[in-house]
């Protein structure tokens, strides 16, 4: 079935709540697909893809000042791209061929990341007790260029459907022992370079072969998912203010259950 003017107003909703929430909006995108009927088809992977890059503009717009008054934060965020730059040019076809494809890698990607978020929080928390609030790394600037690289690796691992770009380099993060608040907001400025590398090349390999309907349903689907990627921002940095990330985990262990009970029992 094609991708209709409501459809693409759905798929832009989910892409902007979930890009920043440690749940896979990929995950989500792609079950959205299943749950709204529609073809696995070229345009539809595409604009899974690119509909991403339009949340991250909200990133843009709300961290501008940050981001061109720091030419060092610009260089950690360079350096921190390069593992995914590297693994993504080489997994592309993979990644928008098998991984998409399966349902049961995405659902064990969720299972799994939700177990793994739920020990690291357990891990952050004891860590909290034993080091002072003047030890932790609380802002970006202090953030060090092996740091960078190594929450670059974790950034890598969300190329697999189900991971979270974000609970990837949010959890990597914590584990190097830096602040929620600031590794929320690194998070946001990494999936800047990310995103738009992984748009871009994703427009270059399809030639930009839209019809003009899909035109249409893909810059529908983007400015949906910009404006609500705005307000996902401002949830998600009064969130980490006062809870952890927990509630998440149950939710991707919830998530992944029911996709794998899906696959097997109905």
């Amino acid at each position: 079935m094609e991708l209709a003017f409501f459809k693409s107003i759905i798929l832009g909703i989910i892409q902007g709540f979930t890009e920043f929430l440690p749940i896979s909006s990929t995950a989500h995108l792609i079950l959205g697909t299943k749950l709204l009927n529609l073809d696995s088809s070229e345009f539809i992977k595409s604009f899974i893809i690119i509909i991403q890059f339009a949340s991250i503009l909200a990133v843009i717009v709300l961290y501008w000042k940050k981001i061109w008054s720091s030419f060092e934060c610009i260089k950690k965020l360079i350096v921190a791209f390069i593992p995914t730059a590297i693994l993504g040019l080489l997994g592309y076809k993979l990644v928008k061929t098998l991984f998409q494809e399966n349902l049961n890698i995405i659902a064990l990607a969720l299972l799994i990341g939700g177990i793994i978020i739920i020990i690291l929080e357990r891990v952050y928390k004891r860590n909290n007790r034993e080091i002072s609030n003047t030890e932790k790394i609380a802002d970006i600037k202090d953030i060090s260029y092996q740091q960078c690289l190594i929450i670059g690796v974790f950034q890598a691992l969300a190329m697999i459907p189900g991971v979270s770009r974000s609970a990837a380099t949010i959890m990597g993060g914590l584990s190097l022992g830096i602040s929620r608040s600031a590794i929320v907001e690194f998070s946001f400025l990494l999936a800047i370079p990310t995103m738009l590398a992984a748009s871009s090349l994703d427009l270059l390999k399809t030639g930009f072969a839209f019809t003009s309907n899909e035109l249409i349903f893909l810059i529908i689907g983007c400015l949906v998912s910009f404006i609500v990627a705005w307000f996902s921002i401002k949830f998600l940095l009064n969130f980490v203010k006062k809870n952890n990330f927990t509630v998440f985990a149950w939710y991707r262990i919830a998530l992944g259950l029911i996709i794998l009970g899906a696959i097997y029992i109905f």
